[in-house]
């Protein structure tokens, strides 16, 4: 098989080419057979990504089959010049930018497994469910707590969460589920967008050290208006009827609090390694699982103790309910909280970072740089790419445009970091989140239900867009 690749690289860089190999070495492959066989690879790997929720195939699979091609494209044409240093270095700098982005959100997967462990989300939602609100209350509390949870946790973990408590309150009503999980889409890719700790696009342009930590806040006022504006007209059409409230209560697991207090410091200390010391922020956030570690710890040599004391206390209260459910409490362990972080989504990032970093390579990145930001508007390309990310992920639309690396005002990027994260909000398949409360409320939230607001979600993007460029103006 080697052979025949080696063969269609050469017939293609012969035939097919129409430029010199470059003075420093690089191979230019844009024009080559190889080149456009690589770029066809990673189209038909992603339509297959597109379709997972009907194929039924994690969207990982297709992109790691992609990018181990396209690699070993490049490694054959440049073997046969004599170049494979360079194809070496470049595949480990991509591969360097990927491990550094795969360790932070390693760790922020885990302290947000380690909360759910702990109960906290389920108390969160025990309350909403129990507190007797009206559906347009449930309407609005939902989204806000999406907005604001998702700055924080991840948007996909904030929308579940807030997508159970619409399920459980609804009792069957298809139409306010519908309305309730296309406004917890908008709320938590909107929220995610003015922090770092949002969402991997905005931590990738973090890390890249194009926008600074504090700087992303002056997005708020844009992100909320983009929440707001569809939100606004959508709750028009929410009932004012009041469901039954269920008597659901959740217990916090031991060491709750500690873990959120340590999950803050451990955003401290990578925000400060970055900002002070000029260091990956990966380091803090590392340093902060070692944090995680030791309370596990602690938790684990403490849990027989703090048992035998709860047990006497329920014994003498006669609270039997609490007895039978001291029976299923086992230790905390860290690396159990690991395993259940998404592994399909960081391998899905790997595949992605090393096919368009391939592609980057082979010169593709260039020419889409010069035909969008050269000698034309940066902020339509950059309003353009939002709405490119409703249809395509916004991971590789990001890191596209990072690996492009264009000249741009501070303004710019956070226009391109606001629209990248918030476009994805007009199909419901074009966020992580969408796709995910499709599958969780099946058949209530679909995507056609989703397109009916589109106009609405559209508006929203317009005017977050507008108000970025108005209050935002001394940045561009």
């Amino acid at each position: 098989m080697s052979g025949t690749l080696r063969l269609a690289a050469l017939l293609g860089l012969t035939f097919f080419s129409s430029t010199s190999f470059a003075s420093s070495g690089s191979i230019p492959l844009t024009g080559a057979g190889v080149g456009w066989f690589a770029l066809g690879i990673f189209v038909f790997a992603y339509a297959l990504v597109m379709a997972e929720e009907y194929l039924q195939l994690r969207k990982s699979k297709p992109v790691l089959i992609a990018a181990g091609i396209i690699w070993i494209l490049i490694g054959i044409v440049y073997a046969d010049q004599g170049l494979s240093t360079l194809a070496h270095d470049a595949f480990r700098h991509n591969l360097l930018e990927y491990a550094e982005l795969m360790l932070f959100l390693l760790v922020a997967m885990t302290y947000i497994n380690a909360m759910e462990d702990r109960l906290l989300f389920d108390a969160l939602r025990a309350w909403l469910v129990r507190s007797g609100f009206g559906l347009r209350t449930l309407f609005w509390l939902t989204g806000l707590l999406a907005f604001f949870i998702s700055p924080v946790a991840d948007n996909l973990t904030t929308a579940l969460l807030m997508c159970a408590v619409v399920l459980k309150v609804a009792n069957g009503d298809r139409r306010f589920v519908n309305l309730a999980c296309i406004n917890i889409v908008v709320a938590a890719n909107a929220g995610g967008a003015f922090s770092p700790f949002g969402d991997i696009t905005t931590l990738m342009v973090w890390q890249a050290g194009k926008v600074q930590f504090g700087q992303f806040l002056v997005l708020f006022v844009p992100s909320l208006l983009n929440f707001l504006v569809p939100a606004t007209l959508m709750s028009l059409m929410v009932p004012r009827r009041a469901p039954n409230a269920l008597n659901e209560v959740v217990e916090l697991k031991r060491g709750a609090r500690t873990i959120v207090l340590l999950f803050i410091l451990t955003i401290g200390t990578a925000v400060a390694c970055h900002n002070f010391l000029h260091l990956p922020p990966v380091l803090g956030m590392m340093m902060g699982l070692g944090y995680l570690q030791f309370f596990g710890f602690y938790l684990r040599k403490t849990l027989p103790r703090s048992l035998a004391r709860k047990r006497a206390l329920y014994e003498r209260n006669g609270d039997h309910a609490r007895l039978q459910r001291m029976g299923s409490i086992v230790p905390f362990d860290v690396f159990n909280k690991v395993a259940k972080a998404e592994w399909d989504t960081l391998l899905f990032f790997y595949g992605v970072v090393m096919c368009v970093g391939g592609l980057g390579f082979m010169g593709y990145l260039e020419l889409a740089s010069h035909f969008l930001y050269d000698g034309g508007d940066p902020t339509l390309a950059n309003v353009a790419i939002g709405v490119l990310s409703a249809v395509v992920d916004n991971i590789p639309v990001m890191f596209a445009v990072l690996s492009m690396n264009p000249d741009m005002a501070l303004g710019q990027w956070l226009l391109v970091t606001l629209t990248a994260g918030v476009g994805g909000s007009l199909l419901s398949i074009g966020s992580a989140a969408g796709v995910a409360l499709m599958g969780q409320a099946h058949g209530m939230y679909t995507f056609f239900g989703h397109l009916k607001w589109l106009p609405a979600i559209l508006l929203g993007y317009m005017v977050s867009i507008g108000a970025h460029l108005w209050l935002n103006s001394a940045l561009f």
